[in-house]
């Protein structure tokens, strides 16, 4: 990894603070704001959330993905990824929109377009800095694995966790094409078959961990309710 030093969130966000006073009413007119996050288990890559002010809660989750889920994932999951992330630039910039025209889930981009990260800066320590894009609402909205997704579904219906089951999904789907993307960032020569085949084997094998661990507790929880009746 090429940054000179360990870059920190607090040194990104000075370094924001700092842009000239002319700059920084801009992008808050325009609308345009920054979230960033950092995976639990690693010092990069740092993960920058540029997104519109009314996509605030939508820029939350995906630091949530970044910050929580991933951590949460089997080892074997992470694992399949770490070299990806060892190599990926130490700065990532997530343009978060919420459709792409032309129906795409996400993008990695060529050169970065935001323009805070588009040219070299004594914060970043000599980081590289990468560019995706994610649309948020063609996520939601994506079946990944149409089968296993509905017999999932299924096994929630009964009971009040289907909306965590939905959010969890969502999140695991959002960490997915990030991890996509970057691997795109990393091997752009890669075939999109053989970076498909990775990001949603991840995604299956996420997503079931979580509904094992989720349906033995709700099962504990149902046997312990019946215990007291006992």
């Amino acid at each position: 990894m090429g940054s000179e030093h360990i870059l920190s969130l607090t040194s990104i966000e000075e370094y924001l603070r700092s842009l000239p006073r002319w700059v920084r009413w801009r992008q808050w007119l325009s609308g345009r704001r920054y979230r960033i996050a950092r995976f639990s288990d690693r010092a990069t890559p740092l993960v920058i959330v540029a997104h519109s002010f009314r996509d605030a809660a939508r820029a939350r989750q995906v630091a949530l993905v970044v910050e929580k889920d991933w951590a949460e994932v089997p080892q074997p999951c992470r694992d399949a990824y770490d070299a990806i992330l060892f190599h990926a630039p130490e700065l990532i910039v997530i343009q978060l929109r919420r459709k792409n025209i032309c129906g795409c889930l996400g993008h990695r981009h060529v050169a970065v377009r935001e323009s805070p990260f588009a040219e070299p800066h004594e914060a970043f320590g000599g980081a590289r800095v990468g560019e995706m894009d994610i649309a948020y609402e063609r996520v939601e909205a994506w079946s990944a694995l149409p089968l296993s997704d509905t017999a999932l579904d299924v096994k929630f219906l009964e009971g009040s966790r289907l909306k965590e089951f939905h959010a969890k999904q969502l999140r695991l789907k959002l960490l997915s094409i990030l991890l996509h993307e970057t691997h795109h960032l990393v091997t752009s020569n890669e075939s999109e078959e053989s970076v498909r085949a990775r990001s949603l084997a991840f995604y299956r094998d996420s997503l079931a961990s979580y509904v094992e661990e989720s349906l033995a507790t709700l099962s504990l929880t149902i046997d312990r309710s019946f215990s007291r009746f006992g």
